[in-house]
Parts: structure tokens; C-alpha cells; sequence
């Protein structure tokens, strides 16, 4: 004869107040957690066995990599954990150090280079990461005899005093320009708010890039009214 449902069950060995169905019911649901245990237990211990054989896949000792510098290709040797910023002044012959080693966490900026264009942290980049892309660092956009107008107006605005930030900045203003050519003061500092200058010289940083773009506009309007005179 079934028990009834939530009856006591006297006979010896179960506990008191609990019923052979809450006992059943009870030992289904822990073998259904062993199950899910395991499940789970094998998914983590083969995530775990994938992960294993990826990094036994990555290449040891250094490798070489060819890097296109300043539209130059350059060949280091490096290896896969060497970033960006280490392979161009430790690696590269001659060595690149337009970008300035700092805090390399990713914080400062003074390490700036471009990246197809776009202003990365040259030491949060892997060198290898960098294989078939543009770089460009500060030597690229101009050289001592042969200024960018921004690097000209640094230049004239004497925006700099220790300068080991200086190339991170201009580096990072010559991209911003390229996208908003004519920016105002605040969106010159928001575009600069990933660089640091611990001397503080922060306001003619700024000065110079405005001072850039109105040269530029200046330029540009002065060769304008050239070609309508000659016309």
C-alpha cells in the first residue's frame, strides 16, 4: 500500500517528519545537481585544455616582424610580448625615439604614434599587432628642416619645457586636426585629454594648435586671393 502523500514514515532509519516521497524527490534533485556539476566541471576543464594548446601555439624566442615605419619598412626582431613602442626604440636600427617611454601603462601618452592613422599608446600595442598598418610617429610628420605647421607653431609658441611629452601631443593634435580642421579650445583639450605634461604647459599646447590652424587658414586664404589676381 503507497504511503500518503507528506505522511511521516516511522519505519527506522528515516528521520522523523520526512516522507519517503520527500526523500525520493530529494535524492533526485541532488543527482540532477551532480550532473550539472559535471557538465560544467567539463566544460571549464576543456576551455581550460583549449587554452592550454593556443598558448603552447604561440611561437617562442623572437621572431622577425616587418613593421612599416614612416612609409619605410623596417625589420625587427622581436618577441611576440615586445610592444610596439619597445620595437621601434630598442629594435628598430636606427632606433625610432620620437615616442618617449613614460609610464608604459597606457596612462601619459608621451609613447603616441598612429596607427593607420588613428592615435594609439605605442606600449599597450604589440609589435606584432602592428604588422601590415601604418605607423606614424612624430619623425614622420616632419623633420627639424622641414616642419608640420603644427610642429612649427610649437615651435613659435614655445609650447614645451622639458619636452618628453611634446611628441605625444603632437602627434595626437595632427590626427585630431585631420579630422575637425578648424576645432575650438575645448575641443582641442578634449582631444588632448589622453596626454599628460607634467610641467603644465598645458595652455600653450593649446595656444599652438589653435595658432596652427589659423596659420593654416591664413595660408590658405593668401593663396586663394593669389590665384585671383592672377586670373
Amino acid at each position: 500500500m503507497a504511503d500518503k502523500p507528506d505522511q511521516p514514515d516511522t519505519k527506522p532509519g528515516l528521520l522523523p517528519n520526512l516522507s519517503r516521497r520527500k526523500f525520493l524527490a530529494g535524492a533526485g534533485l541532488a543527482g540532477a545537481g551532480a550532473v550539472i556539476a559535471d557538465k560544467i566541471y567539463s566544460e571549464i576543464k576543456g576551455e581550460s585544455s583549449s587554452t592550454a594548446v593556443e598558448a603552447n601555439n604561440v611561437p617562442a624566442g623572437a621572431i622577425p616582424v616587418t613593421l612599416t615605419v614612416n612609409g619605410t619598412n623596417r625589420t625587427v626582431t622581436v618577441e611576440p610580448r615586445t610592444t610596439l613602442l619597445c620595437a621601434l626604440r630598442d629594435h628598430a636600427e636606427p632606433p625610432v625615439t620620437g615616442p618617449k617611454l613614460v609610464c608604459d601603462q597606457g596612462t601619459c601618452g608621451a609613447c603616441t604614434v598612429l596607427l593607420d592613422d588613428k592615435p594609439v599608446y605605442g606600449c599597450l600595442v604589440l609589435a606584432v599587432d602592428a604588422v601590415g598598418k601604418k605607423i606614424t610617429t612624430v619623425e614622420g610628420l616632419g623633420a627639424p628642416d622641414n616642419m608640420s605647421p603644427l610642429q612649427a607653431s610649437f615651435v613659435e609658441q614655445d609650447a614645451m619645457m622639458c619636452g618628453f611629452c611634446t611628441p605625444g601631443f603632437v602627434t595626437t593634435i595632427s590626427a585630431y586636426l585631420k579630422q575637425n580642421p578648424n576645432p575650438t579650445t575645448d575641443q582641442i583639450r578634449e582631444a588632448c585629454k589622453g596626454n599628460f605634461c607634467r610641467c603644465g604647459t598645458y595652455p600653450k599646447v593649446f595656444e599652438a594648435a589653435l595658432s596652427s590652424v589659423k596659420g593654416q587658414r591664413r595660408a590658405a586664404s593668401d593663396l586663394f586671393a593669389k590665384f585671383g589676381e592672377e586670373a
